[in-house]
């Protein structure tokens, strides 16, 4: 008998390797090669239906609509609501939400027409519909499975008329008799969503996979996974506060980059209609080392508090701390200070954060930023009303941002003035400030 060869696949990228190695060569992980065995040969060649190309203008345009989720802030942040056969995957810590978010979907959608599935592999069905009945999403249209068997959810659209909703909580639970692992494993990941995307796309079935995350935020399995998917969401948030924010890192339907502002109750996830302020809550403005930035999420501008401490160091080495942003961004930003202003921050310990647990990658935070930094330095507080953004550059020089028609006109809505940003084309306007370099924002804001 010949002897049957182990290969090893990447957890992350899905790449496969004759042998072991501490680094996968594809996407450079370390430690993500796990032995697998070989793919069957059993399968042969020719036995699916050819699938043959068409001519483009003859493909028939004609497509299902898009099925409202009964919330039009929900139908926005997808497009124009849940196209039919597509496939949305949801990431996002332990305890976040997940699980009640997308059983409220479900309560939602069902409310308007049509009916679901939840297939659940972590929780029993009397779990499920306590549940349920305390969101208050219980109703006739919503089933429930309890099953970690690839072959029981297909069985769904075999038994009779295919659901309109199908919900997967989560896919690194369900494992299939046709691949090779245990349940959440590389191979076994990418067979259960290939055949539940081969399923659905043939029934216009919408279905949502709520995916683990690692310990570094990304979602668990092959990073093949979310190239299979038409949509892409990741849902953030403390457990310790009463908010959650659910991003839009992927759509094919609509724009990416869109932002949703949830609070998390006892009866549920809800919608904060308008978070342009929710983030400045209890802000005192009189109080030194804060500012005020107005960032932009997609197509909605909101307003958020970065704070700063500055304090003296009694280490060698000062401390420098950043929460909710890079860290290497506060180093960047403060030898800029120590250069273009003559800061003497040698001896000074310093920490950054911004307000309300939120993380972000905003090149625009950069001027807030150092407007912080500068206040809690000088323990001198900004102008009560002031708000900031522009992005900064190695030599100082404050460049233009993406949506700046967009901050401004919900800057001047939310009453903030001095403006304090970058553009040579708002510099006639009285309540605005406009600097090109951060030579000027010391004398901008404490003269």
């Amino acid at each position: 008998m010949s002897k049957t060869r182990s290969m090893y696949s990447c957890s992350v990228c899905g790449s496969h390797q004759s042998r072991w190695m501490g680094r996968c060569p594809s996407c450079g992980s370390w430690g993500t090669l796990q032995e697998t065995a070989p793919p069957s040969s059993s399968v042969t060649e020719g036995t699916a239906a050819r699938a043959t190309p068409h001519l483009l203008q003859e493909v028939d345009q004609e497509a299902p609509g898009a099925i409202s989720t009964g919330s039009k802030p929900m139908d926005a942040m997808f497009g124009e609501g849940l196209t039919p056969g597509s496939v949305i995957l949801l990431g996002g810590d332990p305890g976040v939400g997940k699980s009640t978010f997308v059983l409220q979907l479900a309560g939602g959608f069902c409310r308007r027409e049509g009916s679901a599935v939840y297939v659940t592999g972590e929780e029993s069905l009397a779990q499920i519909r306590q549940r349920a009945e305390r969101l208050e999403v219980l109703g006739p249209g919503i089933r429930a499975l309890n099953t970690n068997r690839l072959e029981d959810v297909l069985a769904v659209f075999q038994a009779g008329e295919a659901p309109d909703l199908l919900l997967v909580d989560s896919i690194q639970t369900l494992a299939s008799s046709q691949a090779e692992g245990a349940a959440g494993s590389v191979s076994q990941v990418r067979a259960c969503a290939s055949a539940l995307l081969e399923e659905v796309k043939a029934t216009n079935t919408v279905l949502v996979l709520i995916g683990h995350v690692t310990k570094e935020g990304q979602i668990a399995g092959p990073k093949l996974l979310e190239h299979m998917v038409d949509t892409v969401l990741y849902m953030e948030g403390d457990r310790q506060q009463m908010y959650r924010v659910l991003r839009v890192v992927k759509n094919r339907f609509g724009p990416i980059g869109n932002l949703l502002v949830l609070t998390m109750a006892r009866q549920g996830l809800h919608i904060v209609h308008d978070p342009s302020t929710f983030f400045l809550q209890a802000r005192d403005p009189t109080l030194s080392g804060t500012a005020v930035v107005m960032a932009l999420e997609g197509q909605r501008a909101f307003a958020i508090e970065v704070q700063a401490l500055a304090s003296r160091s009694f280490l060698g080495t000062p401390r420098r701390t950043a929460l909710g942003f890079d860290t290497n961004r506060l180093h960047l930003l403060l030898a800029l200070l120590e250069k273009k202003l003559h800061l003497d921050l040698g001896g000074v310990d310093l920490y950054a954060r911004i307000g309300g647990g939120l993380r972000l990658e905003e090149p625009a935070l950069d001027l807030g930023i150092l407007a912080a930094v500068l206040s809690s330095f000088k323990d001198r507080a900004l102008p009560k009303r002031a708000v900031f953004w522009g992005e900064v550059d190695l030599s100082g020089q404050v460049r233009p941002v993406s949506g700046q028609d967009t901050r401004l006109r919900q800057a001047r809505q939310l009453g903030f003035s001095p403006i304090c940003c970058p553009g040579a084309d708002t510099k006639s306007a009285s309540d605005v400030v406009t600097l090109d370099n951060i030579l000027g924002l010391e004398e901008a804001l404490f003269s």
